[in-house]
């Protein structure tokens, strides 16, 4: 009498046991994908300065339109200095294009020609070999240059630098 009552239980027990299995197939994908869309790519886009995309079009419609129509670019080539450290055995060339911004950012740049390569050779002279043979070194001369080239010409007019020519002899 009692082997009826188990069998009986038996089947509906295979069901709700394999309940939690199912939920967790069918619910676990949807979650990962909003903790990732709203919760960590929020945090990795603040963390790293990184305005979200709808933001960014917004911004553009008030006042990146203007500037972007007006960008133009100057090229500073044969940037030869001497590397740090090696007692002139070593030369580094570098060669640039300077994207910028904003009313006369060509005329200003051709003014101060002189003072814009004396900064970048003195930014250039002073890296080390062990300097530009890090992985990010390119970056962290073009961030270096971009400061310093704003700092001369009296604003944020130096938007991007594009390193065309990057040589150790």
């Amino acid at each position: 009498a009692s082997a009826a009552p188990a069998a009986a239980s038996a089947p509906s027990g295979g069901v709700k046991a394999w309940l939690p299995l199912l939920i967790t197939i069918l619910l676990m994908p949807a979650l990962a994908y909003a903790m990732t869309s709203f919760v960590l790519l929020p945090r990795l886009q603040k963390g790293l300065g990184i305005t979200p995309a709808a933001g960014a079009a917004h911004g553009e419609g008030k006042e990146g339109k203007p500037g972007s129509e007006k960008r133009s670019s100057v090229t500073m080539t044969k940037l030869l200095v001497n590397v740090a450290g090696t007692m002139g055995a070593r030369y580094l060339l570098v060669s640039i294009n300077i994207v910028g911004a904003g009313d006369g950012f060509t005329s200003k740049m051709s003014e101060m020609d002189a003072q814009l390569r004396d900064m970048a050779q003195g930014t250039l002279r002073s890296k080390t070999l062990a300097d530009l043979e890090k992985p990010g070194a390119v970056n962290l001369i073009r961030s270096e240059l971009i400061s310093g080239f704003n700092s001369i010409l009296g604003g944020p007019f130096v938007k991007e630098i594009y390193v065309t020519e990057f040589a150790i002899q």
